[in-house]
């Protein structure tokens, strides 16, 4: 039951956060800080996910070294400017292999 409290809160505040994104004026949305803001949440929310997904398992913190060396040829693949996909077969081929050994 709490997990469906949870989703109904966090899905009205998606659509309450959207619907002042359309309400707001021009002003609000031109302002730097703003723009900076809005740049910065979706890299700062993916890397989070990222980080919690490669640390925890059902809950509990893990550190898996497969994870965190295929996260980390990713992240290089990534300096390198490597595209997403090959960034995330690297990343797959790394964990794989460590697993394999």
């Amino acid at each position: 039951m709490n997990v469906w409290i949870a989703v109904t809160v966090t899905g009205v505040g998606c659509y309450l956060l959207k619907l002042a994104g359309l309400v707001a004026p021009q002003r609000v949305l031109e302002d730097p800080r703003v723009r900076r803001f809005t740049e910065l949440v979706p890299v700062a929310l993916l890397a989070s996910l990222v980080a919690v997904q490669t640390v925890t398992t059902a809950g509990d913190l893990r550190l898996d070294g497969a994870r965190i060396a295929g996260v980390t040829a990713a992240g290089i693949a990534f300096l390198l400017r490597a595209p997403f996909l090959v960034a995330l077969v690297t990343a797959a081929v790394v964990a794989a292999g460590l697993r394999l050994l």
